[in-house]
């Protein structure tokens, strides 16, 4: 017979799975809300969702949550980059920011032709993301060779292209700043007429639907945690780990095409210096905040998908309450101390005894 286990047992059992982080931090973010709800009582809700007509004239759902998962779209599609990024090269990609406005300045180049304001679009735009994709991994590339074969700290490998990736996008359009006036180039970043989701949240599905299959139906996941925890014996096994890191690299540079594209369709134009500033520390957030290990190895990827969300829906409550932008980096610098002091040794350690103490007493209770 199953021995049915107690309430210390399933406590511990749940807390030690690595979702529980995100999970919690978003339960706590809902029970915020709900409770703002009926203090402030304006007759508004954070969790109300409307369905009514856009500034552009479709039918579309709106509210908060609407927002958060709209605008979570770009981090979703980079933590999951940074994610394979961080399990196989034990570091982080600090330059994903400045890749989005290269990208996002090669997609304006094509579909704007020679002028910096056009009403139609002079070339097609799937050969415009055909181009930014090329880009971004080539890119990609370049920061996985430096990690992979010569053997640079990911953030200082990462480091040149945070600091010169901005410049080359405004080398890409002469330091101008193209505008694409066609209405269908803003149904990446905005709605497609007919459907009442946004565009980027579809885009986003469609980024984890595909890495949730390559995932499933490859080796990458297992390849990339064996080279994490230990790529000397993951050689030993047969597995190249200066491959499978170049792979992940090129892997994040797609994702971050994807985002470039979504980013510069939202506004249909691009500044070079303010598109995706600091996305990339938000992008690590989201790794940290799913209770990956930053130090590489074994990774669970819908949880730091779960924490992109998380973090979103942190910066649109903040927003609600009239928080101010500059405000923001210091809210997530808590969430850090708070990641940061969970992750430590001492601190799990204590946890663990904790557990064991309630376990141990509760099996005292059952048998007296």
């Amino acid at each position: 017979m199953k021995q049915k286990k107690s309430f210390g047992e399933i406590v511990n059992v749940i807390v030690h799975k690595q979702i529980f982080i995100p999970l919690a931090a978003l339960f706590i973010l809902v029970v915020f809300n709900f409770i703002a709800d009926l203090i402030v009582n304006d007759g508004t809700s954070f969790f109300e969702i409307t369905y009514g007509m856009s500034k552009d004239g479709y039918h579309v759902l709106s509210g908060n949550l609407i927002t958060v998962i709209d605008n979570a779209s770009e981090l979703v599609l980079l933590a999951i980059g940074m994610t394979l990024v961080t399990a196989a090269s034990g570091g982080q990609d600090i330059s994903v920011g400045a890749v989005i406005a290269i990208a996002g300045s090669v997609i304006l180049r094509i579909v704007c032709g020679d002028g910096s304001d056009a009403n139609t679009l002079q070339a097609p735009i799937i050969l415009a993301f055909f181009a930014a994709c090329i880009v971004a991994m080539l890119f990609g590339a370049f920061n996985g060779m430096l990690v992979a074969y010569f053997k640079i700290q990911p953030m200082v490998a990462t480091l040149i292209l945070f600091t010169a990736g901005r410049s080359i996008a405004a080398w890409i359009n002469n330091n101008e700043l193209p505008v694409m006036n066609a209405p269908s180039f803003g149904y990446f970043g905005k709605f497609i007429p007919g459907i009442a989701v946004p565009t980027p949240v579809l885009i986003a599905i469609a980024g984890m639907i595909l890495i949730g299959l390559v995932l499933k139906f490859t080796n990458l996941g297992l390849y990339a945690q064996s080279v994490g925890i230990n790529p000397n014996s993951s050689r030993l096994n047969g597995i190249n780990p200066e491959v499978i890191k170049l792979i992940t690299y090129v892997i994040l540079g797609f994702f971050v095409a994807i985002a470039g594209l979504i980013k510069v369709s939202r506004v249909q134009s691009i500044n070079y210096s303010v598109i995706a500033k600091d996305i990339e520390m938000d992008a690590i957030l989201a790794v940290a905040l799913g209770g990956n290990p930053l130090g590489g190895g074994k990774f669970n990827i819908w949880a730091s998908i779960l924490g992109a969300y998380v973090i979103q829906m942190l910066t649109t409550t903040l927003f609600r309450y009239n928080v101010d932008a500059t405000a923001l980096p210091a809210y997530k610098a808590v969430v850090v101390v708070v990641l940061v002091v969970l992750s430590a040794p001492v601190v799990r350690e204590r946890l663990n005894r904790l557990f064991a103490s309630l376990k141990s007493k509760n099996e005292g209770k059952e048998a007296a």
